[in-house]
């Protein structure tokens, strides 16, 4: 049924159950509006035009429009005449005089009516003396009156506010512009000051519709211009920009709408659980989650105009409204450009335009000239008209080429200007292949970024190695990028390590490819271009190895090594992958990663050193080991007779992925244990390799991983590698390297009562394995495929399986506990999360030794999948 409009409600329909079917209606209606690509300014202005209609209707029903100088008002976004499906309806009760209780209560109970309806109604009754009180003391409650708009009622009440508010003294034009300038720092505060978040606030977040309002309540405060469109007549926005904030506008309008219709309670939150759904509303289609992240990457390019926009027109107001920068005298620079205050701004209109090269000199001057804070807004809306205007990106021209490679190998760049480049779009103009990633986002837990944000971040990251202050968090490469001889090779694989992302295929091998085109065309002679190149394919290497292989096993060593080939690659990679980690995700990046590249660093540098046709021998480091352990054991007062019995009980593996003092630790406790019978259960009080170390040590039993790694996960720790052996007597030695929640070491306080609770849990065995945590909320959204992928290996002794799932409570005791069912016994493991993506490395043989056949593969696999199929949410 086609909705109705209020204005021909009779007096019958005015009650709670008519109304509520008509506003259903109506709901509906515009839902099917919008799934039909209707205009989203219809709808969003429709809607509150439909409830001006309303609200009219019923005050007249209560007969308030006998009453003399009371005035209905709608304010903030509704008097703006923008409403969403969610949208708060926040209208203003305004009288001359107070209004005497009789009244009062008949007005509570037309609020109450409005809510019975389940409008969320945002209210205030106040006489006119009291909005100029209250709305002079909150800036809130200012700039909502601001857009006062009379609905019905008195019109002379309405006069009277409407001088109040345009009153000078009421909020002075500069006042109100410093106000809501800090309340906007404060507001990207709260978002990080990143556009780029995982679960954006399409209102609040920066680049989002407060940024847009921003602009209009300072032009309606200072210049009485009530929408962008008047801005526009007042000069203050040329066309060009009036008709991209619009759009910017309506692509936000059109998202919120979206999420409204999809949501039951207001929220402005694009949430994992909502992101499919609204770009399906949008008419995005796709595979998997195509849709979503061509949603997310046209919002985020969205949020990046308004930005710039928002920036360039503040700055225009600074200059109107506090006369900042104006009064500055201009420094010249060159002939091209000059300095006025910390702003640099080109010296001729249309100097881009007749000379695109230019624009990397002003980039240029700002590496020079660190006191240069950033771009006139004469400037860069120059610079923003001469981009849209390019008919060739600036690569093209030869000096472009020059001054480019230039700014590359300026020791400034990467802090001073590359930054400013990539905010302003030069980077993308510059560069084709820039523009595909720009606002390219990956629906996961792990990327934190956009793809181009992740790279000006891991610049910024490889700019902070030449920071003393950064050596205790990034030793090796504080000690090897300072004295990097051509560091502009590592800034050029920076800048194209993911730039083949979006593009389908394999994104590091795509960027190889054009990384050394690049480099040849820009002058780089070809072994400069092959190691660029080779970084670009490799970027990914180190990380892989060291968190997801055995690089204790000294094949590993030689086989990354010889894929490394020398220091020289080694050094470049280890930065890059150091850097790319940190610019994935704040939170990634800890003393258990530094640790375990540190390890995979020096190795690598030792084989490389000893010569590959050189390997490790193996007997060698066992009795190296032994006779280091033993002589921190002999020191305790242990006899070489005690440490040598100990000694026989263990298998020589055991010596080789032990460190001597770890040996020593063991073995200390060991020889002082009197009943063998119980566990006995260690963790280490220092930090380990960046982790806690656990060691259990008790008689075999059937799914012990899968017990103790149930117990920690129920602890809410994260097992990041594990070593798992038995003695010849058929005891377990099982080192458990563990992270807290925030990737640290765990708290030694709580020592005591985690070695009480996996005590408990050996002694119920794979009884315990039934209590798990719930999956976390952001979890659920997420489908990862689980495969398992068995290794090459040289070794025909063991099996190496790399297994890829969705991470759920309880992924790794129910992988043990497959193990266990299978008789298989397992080695050791590296555990490694990569957002929702468990990513493990383990390694097993048969129960009576040896690796797993094809046919015993196929069993494993096809039970591991189906068992963790059964932990996947709903």
């Amino acid at each position: 049924m086609p909705f109705q409009s209020p204005n021909t409600f009779s007096d019958e329909q005015l009650s709670i159950t008519e109304l509520k079917q008509q506003l259903d209606f109506f709901a509906d209606y515009q839902k099917n509006q919008f799934l039909a690509r209707d205009p989203i300014s219809d709808l969003v202005h429709g809607r509150s035009h439909y409830m001006d209609e309303l609200l009219q209707r019923l005050w007249h029903s209560y007969e308030f429009d006998k009453i003399a100088e009371v005035a209905l008002v709608a304010v903030g976004g509704y008097g703006r005449g923008e409403l969403h499906p969610l949208s708060d309806i926040d209208i203003l009760v305004v009288s001359q005089k107070p209004l005497p209780e009789e009244l009062g209560h008949k007005i509570s109970e037309f609020i109450t009516f409005l809510w019975d309806l389940r409008l969320e109604v945002g209210h205030a009754v106040r006489t006119v003396q009291e909005c100029s009180e209250i709305g002079r003391e909150d800036l809130t409650v200012a700039t909502n009156l601001q857009e006062a708009r009379l609905l019905c009622g008195c019109d002379d009440t309405f006069y009277r506010l409407k001088m109040v508010i345009l009153s000078e003294s009421f909020w002075p034009s500069e006042t109100f512009y410093r106000a809501k300038i800090q309340e906007q720092r404060e507001r990207h505060a709260r978002y990080h000051d990143t556009t780029y978040n995982l679960e954006p606030d399409i209102k609040n977040t920066p680049g989002g519709l407060r940024d847009i309002h921003t602009l209009s309540w300072v032009a309606r405060r200072h210049f009485g211009a009530t929408s962008l469109y008047e801005m526009s007549r007042y000069g203050f926005l040329t066309d060009g920009e009036y008709r991209e904030l619009l759009e910017c506008q309506d692509f936000l309008w059109r998202v919120r709408f979206a999420l409204h219709l999809q949501l039951k309670r207001y929220d402005n939150r694009l949430n994992f659980a909502h992101q499919a759904q609204v770009a399906e509303y949008l008419g995005f289609t796709g595979e998997a989650n195509q849709p979503v992240e061509m949603m997310m990457k046209e919002f985020y390019r969205t949020l990046r105009r308004v930005v710039e926009l928002n920036r360039m027109l503040l700055m225009l107001f600074d200059q109107a409204i506090l006369n900042n920068g104006e009064e500055d005298e201009a420094q010249i620079i060159d002939e091209d450009f000059q300095r006025r205050g910390n702003w640099i701004e080109a010296r001729k209109p249309a100097l881009f335009q007749a000379r695109p090269e230019t624009i990397l000199d002003m980039f240029l001057h700002m590496a020079h000239d660190s006191s240069i804070s950033g771009v006139s807004p004469t400037t860069m809306r120059q610079l923003r008209t001469a981009r849209r205007r390019l008919n060739r990106f600036l690569h093209t021209i030869p000096e472009a080429r020059e001054k480019f490679m230039e700014l590359v190998r300026h020791p400034n760049a990467l802090q001073n200007a590359f930054p400013q480049m990539h905010e302003l779009g030069v980077i993308a103009t510059y560069l084709p292949q820039w523009s595909h990633i720009v606002g390219q986002m990956q629906f996961d837990l792990f990327h934190v970024y956009t793809v181009d944000e992740h790279s000006m971040r891991l610049l910024k990251h490889i700019n902070t190695f030449n920071d003393p202050a950064s050596y205790e968090r990034h030793p090796i490469c504080c000690e090897i990028y300072p004295r990097t001889q051509k560091k502009e090779l590592l800034t050029l694989a920076a800048i194209f390590h993911d730039i083949g992302k979006g593009r389908g295929g394999d994104h590091s091998e795509i960027g190889a490819v054009e990384a050394y085109d690049f480099c040849l065309e820009h002058g780089l002679s070809k072994p400069e271009a092959r190691l660029v190149s080779w970084l670009v394919q490799n970027h990914l290497l180190m990380s892989v190895t060291a968190q997801r292989r055995d690089i204790y096993d000294p094949d590993v060593i030689i086989d990354f090594a010889k894929k490394v080939r020398d220091e020289e690659y080694l050094d470049a990679l280890v930065c890059l992958t150091v850097a790319d980690i940190c610019a994935t995700n704040p939170e990634l990046w800890n003393s258990w990663k530094r640790t375990l590249l540190a390890e995979l660093y020096y190795s690598t540098q030792r084989a490389l050193r000893r010569g590959l046709e050189n390997p490790v021998d193996v007997r060698e480091r066992i009795r190296h080991n032994q006779q280091m352990a033993s002589a921190l054991l002999r020191k305790e007062g242990y006899t070489p007779q005690q440490i040598d019995m100990l000694w026989l009980r263990f298998k020589a593996d055991y010596f080789l992925r032990h460190t001597h003092k770890q040996i020593a630790w063991h073995c200390s406790h060991l020889l002082r244990l009197d009943d063998h019978s119980q566990p006995m259960i260690l963790i280490s009080k220092k930090p380990t390799r960046g982790g806690t170390e656990i060691f259990v040590y008790t008689k075999d039993q059937p799914a012990l991983f899968a017990t103790v790694v149930a117990e920690l996960d129920r602890r809410n720790l994260n097992v990041h590698d594990a070593q798992i052996m038995t003695s010849k007597d058929g005891y377990v030695l099982d080192t458990f390297m563990v992270l807290d929640q925030n990737g640290d070491a765990i708290e030694e306080e709580t020592h005591e009562t985690l070695i009480s609770h996996i005590t408990k849990v050996l002694a119920l065995g794979p009884a315990s394995l039934a209590k798990m945590r719930r999956l976390p909320r952001n979890l659920k959204h997420f489908k990862v495929k689980t495969t398992v992928d068995f290794l090459p290996t040289r070794s025909r002794k063991r099996t190496l399986i790399e297994l890829v799932a969705l991470d759920t409570p309880g992924l790794l005791a129910t992988i043990g506990a497959t193990f266990a069912e299978l008789n298989l016994d397992l080695h050791g493991a590296k555990i490694t999360t990569i957002g929702e993506r468990a990513e493990d490395l383990f390694i097993l043989t048969r129960n009576n030794g040896g690796r797993l056949t094809l046919e015993e593969e196929q069993t494993l696999s096809q039970a591991l999948i189906d068992n963790i199929s059964e932990l996947a949410p709903n």
